[in-house]
């Protein structure tokens, strides 16, 4: 898991991150940069890391989609 900013908008990779460990990190991830949306997570080709993903960013009430197969874009909180 690695963070970096891309055309000046903050990213979240989960290569490599464990299937228990994405609701945390996407949490932590979303809320403590909240003032710098919109944000982005690369999932990856992983439909499990989709699915977990789009479930934590349901649960926590974002307003996202998905731009690219495995790229989901957060635009603000609901």
């Amino acid at each position: 898991m690695k963070t970096f900013f891309e055309n000046q908008i903050l990213n979240l990779d989960l290569h490599g991150t464990r299937h228990h460990e994405v609701e945390l990190i996407v949490e932590d991830f979303v809320l403590l940069n909240q003032d710098s949306f919109p944000l982005v997570i690369i999932c990856g080709n992983s439909s499990k890391m989709i699915e977990l993903v789009n479930t934590t960013l349901k649960k926590i009430g974002t307003n996202f989609e998905e731009t690219r197969y495995g790229r989901i874009r957060i635009n603000n909180l609901l």
